[in-house]
């Protein structure tokens, strides 16, 4: 792994190229997802099945398209009791820990003013499920199990299925989390069909799940006639470390990034120069050992950066410009840096609490802000799968207090009728 020093002359273009992989803006590629997008929309099923049938090779019907019960049973055979027992584990520990995310409604009385807020959740929810080598049961319990918690009435799921058929473990998963319905449809066309709706597949009030960059775009380009999650870019992790941390941990921990795909970013901080360069040294033996060594190699060569920093403080401050997606403290006293953490995803403190815990079932999500968007925005929740409506009762009284001043700022704002809309139920009532 490259090694530099925060004093040095290019640690700040070497610092922003990082920060900024995965974020260029393609023009023609933008278009042909809108293509996808506009045809979905307009010819539903047919065109959902023509591009199905291009890009997964599955040919599909409207009889077809969505999993039945039948193929459900058929497909959970193929899954294993520990496999079964681990996913349910999980589901326990996700379950567990967004429980305590519920929001109450709440009001409040002032002077003859009932004051309040709604709490409502969506009605029907859309996750995407990747495939194929990307295919991550882990994804689905986090995105549904929350879903449900919120009481969203209807949660469906897209997967690309292809020649290979379901994944067992995707199906498992999803019936653990409880999903109602499942298709066999992935990428653009897919969040096309969730967002649109098609003769088949019911529109969604919310995309939320990862996906490669048709996923991605198609998101981006479909938010504001649906919501959506966050739009995921390359997985990253952080790591600040001191001299009490152990090189074949840190090393092991910044390969677990690194594997998911050639963008991902692993950055090690510290202070101790010995321990960076047995980092390294670590991190070169341990690719010779994974079977995603390739990947790993080339993300590794391409956007990791082990970066040494005048104390712990200034490694704080770096990490909260990067905002990273996961952020390791292996430090001694990891509690007395997490004050000064702004922004991060998920905060992993201590010496026995590895990123990848976090990925399965140590509870909190881990579908999490990439790119550097923790500065303002935070893991997926309940909280995502509820809308927030404002109550508001005023009675003569309040209305008395209050509407003279009101339609005086409507005055200020050249808005007539807003202060005659009110001016009117202050006018004397004919005897």
């Amino acid at each position: 792994m490259k090694i530099i020093r925060t004093s040095d002359k290019g640690f700040e273009k070497e610092f922003k190229r990082i920060v900024n992989r995965g974020k260029s803006f393609d023009p023609a590629f933008e278009k042909k997802v809108s293509a996808i997008l506009q045809d979905v929309e307009k010819r539903g099923d047919r065109a959902l099945f023509e591009y199905t049938k291009r890009f997964d090779g599955a040919a599909l019907t409207a009889k077809t398209v969505e999993v039945s019960p039948l193929e459900i049973r058929e497909t959970l055979c193929n899954v294993m009791n520990r496999e079964s027992a681990v996913l349910k584990l999980a589901a326990r520990r996700i379950e567990q820990y967004h429980k305590r995310q519920r929001i109450a409604s709440w009001s409040y009385r002032e002077g003859g003013a009932e004051l309040g807020q709604k709490i409502v959740p969506l009605s029907r929810v859309g996750i995407y499920a990747p495939g194929g080598l990307a295919s991550y049961p882990s994804t689905v319990l986090m995105a549904a199990i929350p879903a449900r918690i919120a009481g969203v009435k209807e949660i469906i799921m897209t997967t690309p299925v292809g020649r290979g058929g379901l994944n067992p473990v995707i199906v498992a998963a999803a019936q653990i989390a409880g999903v109602d319905r499942i298709f066999k449809v992935g990428g653009a066309q897919a969040v096309a069909a969730m967002a649109y709706g098609t003769q088949s597949i019911p529109a969604v009030d919310k995309i939320v799940g990862p996906g490669n960059a048709w996923v991605a775009t198609a998101k981006k380009l479909v938010f504001g006639r649906t919501g959506i999650d966050m739009i995921a870019g390359p997985s990253e992790i952080l790591v600040i470390a001191d001299g009490s941390a152990d090189p074949v941990v840190a090393a092991a921990d910044l390969l677990s990034q690194a594997e998911h795909d050639e963008l991902a970013s692993s950055i090690l901080l510290t202070p101790d120069e010995e321990l960076a360069g047995r980092v390294s040294d670590e991190v070169r033996a341990q690719l010779k050992r994974l079977s995603r060594g390739a990947i790993a190699a080339k993300a590794i060569r391409d956007y990791g950066l082990i970066v040494i920093t005048q104390d712990l403080v200034e490694a704080v401050e770096v990490a909260n410009r990067f905002a990273p997606e996961h952020l390791e403290l292996l430090v001694k006293n990891p509690r007395g840096l997490l004050p000064g953490i702004r922004n991060a995803g998920a905060v992993f403190l201590g010496h026995c609490t590895p990123e990848a815990l976090g990925d399965y079932l140590a509870g909190p999500n881990h579908i999490l802000p990439t790119g550097g968007t923790a500065r303002f925005s935070s893991p997926l929740g309940v909280y995502d799968f509820v809308k927030r409506i404002s109550v508001l009762n005023f009675d003569g009284r309040a209305l008395a207090t209050y509407g003279k001043p009101a339609a005086e700022f409507a005055a200020m704002e050249g808005l007539d009728a807003h202060g005659k809309s009110i001016l009117a139920r202050l006018r004397p009532k004919k005897s």
